[in-house]
């Protein structure tokens, strides 16, 4: 148990950094996850070996293909959006 005090002081030293709910690097994994689970891997694969040649051949086409994420969110939809969070 760490007390009440010491976790105190621990906390002090501990910075938060949130990230946004839209627009995050995480929102992109979880696209690209969902995408890929329809695509490739929503289907009953045999091996650990075959799974990974689905994946890599997956990938590989979908990277020739340049296949993205088209944000509609602008940075001046942000601006307007989170202008009450800014500091002055």
């Amino acid at each position: 148990m760490l007390g009440e005090a010491a976790a105190a002081v621990v906390l002090q030293r501990v910075q938060f950094h949130y990230t946004p709910k839209h627009a995050s690097w995480l929102n992109m994994a979880e696209i690209e996850i969902g995408i890929m689970d329809r695509q490739c891997t929503g289907q009953r694969i045999a091996t650990a070996e075959m799974l990974h040649t689905e994946v890599e051949q997956w990938q590989q086409q979908r990277n020739a293909a340049g296949r993205g994420i088209d944000w509609k969110f602008t940075r001046q939809d942000a601006d307007r959006k989170l202008c009450r969070h800014y500091v002055p």
